[in-house]
């Protein structure tokens, strides 16, 4: 039986058509002018491809090309051009009646192999609890990110970056979503999206950014409650920025890692996201 998701994706007669309501709870925004986090468009299309295709996702990757708002429902379309012994191709586009929202592409699958290794560590850091809890800079009392739990173990987040840039652009957090949903590959996807909020860090600035696209690629995922996002902003120039994180299990393991580019968004006053 399929574990519970994040978000309420819904089947319907046809196994390539899926859809998902929107409530503010997977939403971000100021109030009034709500829309689907980034992170929810990619996460829905991964669950609607693995049910699809009956195999993990190894990799995907959304292109966001407008916003969904609720209380629309998100229609998602899953193609399977190619479909191996081992792995198979698949397309998503999610759509508000005509209007195409995302676009993702993905693989899905697994080998028989006994290899398992991972060559990237770990930062040595202290335990969620160990480390303060912080707010979204919105202090939003509804909407996705009241759902979302978030622990600081390096740099700054929410507000407190204003006027404090880290030298290096990197962040590091710990993450669980407060409902306590298992860890899957549509959980980490949603985490993935918290790219944007190292651009404030970064810059020292209130900022930060509407994402343009998200990829993950999935290593292995392990039972854990905690997942440490380890954010490293590459570069910010001509009103766009990069960066990319790592997703480790509290154990240690490499479960994915992640990168995106976004619209620089630096508030002067504006409640904006």
């Amino acid at each position: 039986m399929d574990q519970p998701l994040f978000f309420d994706l819904r089947s319907t007669h046809n196994p390539h058509r899926w859809y998902m309501p929107l409530t503010p709870a997977v939403c971000v925004g100021p109030p009034g002018n709500l829309f689907m986090f980034g992170g929810v468009g990619l996460a829905s299309a991964i669950a609607a491809m693995e049910r699809t295709c009956g195999r993990p996702a190894i990799w995907a990757t959304a292109q966001y090309l407008s916003y969904a708002r609720p209380p629309s429902v998100v229609d998602i379309d899953v193609w399977v051009p190619a479909q191996g012994k081992y792995n198979s191709q698949a397309r998503v586009i999610g759509h508000v009646d005509d209007k195409e929202i995302f676009t993702v592409n993905a693989a899905l699958g697994a080998r028989p192999s006994d290899l398992s290794q991972q060559w990237i560590a770990m930062p040595d850091v202290p335990k969620p609890e160990d480390c303060d809890p912080a707010e979204h800079w919105r202090g939003d009392s509804e909407g996705l990110h009241s759902r979302i739990e978030v622990r600081v173990v390096k740099g700054r987040y929410g507000r407190a970056r204003d006027g404090a840039p880290e030298e290096d652009g990197r962040s590091m957090l710990w993450i669980r979503p407060r409902e306590r949903f298992a860890i899957d590959a549509s959980m980490l996807a949603v985490m993935a999206d918290f790219v944007p909020s190292g651009i404030g860090n970064a810059l020292g600035k209130n900022a930060g950014g509407n994402s343009l696209d998200n990829t993950i690629r999935i290593r292995r995922i392990v039972p854990t409650e905690w997942v440490l996002c380890d954010i490293r902003i590459h570069g910010v120039h001509g009103g766009f920025g990069h960066g990319a994180m790592r997703l480790f299990a509290q154990d240690g393991e490499l479960m994915a890692t992640a990168s995106q580019s976004v619209i620089v968004r630096v508030r002067e006053g504006r409640d904006e996201r």
